[in-house]
């Protein structure tokens, strides 16, 4: 009985965490049940960029779909939610002044509840009706699709009853007076490491009205002028909001434990570059201790040398 209610309380704790994880990173989400079986759903796409104009009408629609290895029906329900950040770039379902004023806007054309059976999918389709008068700038907001809760019946168990929800986030540009603008307003490449991965952290700060891309290239090179590094096929790109200022860092995971690099750090936020090149000097301690030995060894042998012609 003891080891039932420990294994329920787990599971309840579990279900908070999903929850919570769901939320803040808008991410698949997972009922799990009491007997131990687990229900999850996907969506796609997660994120959606739309260029709008005043008194446009703008159709689109994604798709959830209950995998359900478990065979357990998945019952859902869909909301509209405002998004945006706070000042630690986290997610926030809260209203931010003009920016979320899409919620008003937008309009779903499905059914706002209904049941994915195992291996079902289910297409989600929504309208966003821009006013005339529309604010230019960015817009944003979440088609929440959340489960409606399930339990797992039987004569001798408990039900575990537990709500998760995904989010379809939407990044509107509204047309008009809109403004592009922000600065790097700190960017570092470390030149000494006693261990780690090289890496280069920026921060970008956006002073417009509207959210913008923010593109990051680390290129890594031996002394002798060898790339041996190089994310520039694939570099790390984020949109980062109006008003708001974000940190990123970009890694090479596969740094060696020592070792003389030259290193390029380019963050571009929409067209204003800033490129940062250093010498990077890798000395674990170890060695860095063996090499503060040598030098006392030879101070120590200059110091006899002189002392004894002397």
């Amino acid at each position: 009985m003891k080891h039932f209610t420990k294994r329920a309380r787990a599971l309840v704790m579990s279900g908070i965490f999903i929850l919570a994880t769901a939320f803040a990173g808008i991410v698949p989400a997972i009922n799990t049940y009491a007997d131990g079986e687990s229900m999850g759903f996907s969506m796609s796409p997660l994120k959606e960029n739309m260029i709008l104009s005043p008194g446009d009408t703008y159709s689109s629609s994604f798709t959830i779909f209950n995998p359900a290895t478990n065979a357990k029906d998945f019952p859902y329900e869909i909301s509209i939610s405002p998004f945006y950040v706070d000042e630690n770039y986290t997610n926030i379902f809260t209203a931010e002044g003009n920016y979320s004023e899409i919620t008003e806007w937008i309009t779903i054309d499905s059914p706002l509840e209904g049941t994915l059976v195992p291996n079902q999918s289910a297409e989600i389709y929504f309208t966003v009706n821009v006013p005339v008068n529309a604010p230019a700038g960015g817009q944003y907001a979440a088609i929440v699709v959340t489960s409606a809760g399930a339990t797992n019946e039987g004569e001798n168990t408990s039900a575990v009853i537990e709500r998760t929800a995904i989010a379809h986030t939407i990044f509107a540009e509204i047309t008009g007076e809109t403004v592009i603008s922000g600065e790097v307003t700190d960017v570092n490449v470390p030149s000494f490491m006693l261990s780690g991965e090289i890496s280069g952290e920026a921060t970008i700060k956006n002073t417009g009205n509207v959210h913008g891309e923010a593109t990051y290239t680390l290129q890594v090179f031996s002394f002798s002028g060898e790339e041996i590094y190089s994310n520039a096929e694939t570099p790390d790109t984020h949109d980062v909001l109006p008003n708001r200022t974000y940190y990123h860092k970009t890694s090479w995971k596969d740094t060696p434990g020592m070792g003389i690099f030259n290193v390029k750090y380019t963050v571009d936020f929409e067209g204003s570059t800033t490129l940062v090149e250093k010498l990077v000097i890798i000395c674990p301690i170890w060695l860095l201790f063996i090499v503060i030995a040598i030098i006392i060894a030879i101070i120590v042998a200059v110091y006899l040398k002189l002392k004894k012609r002397n």
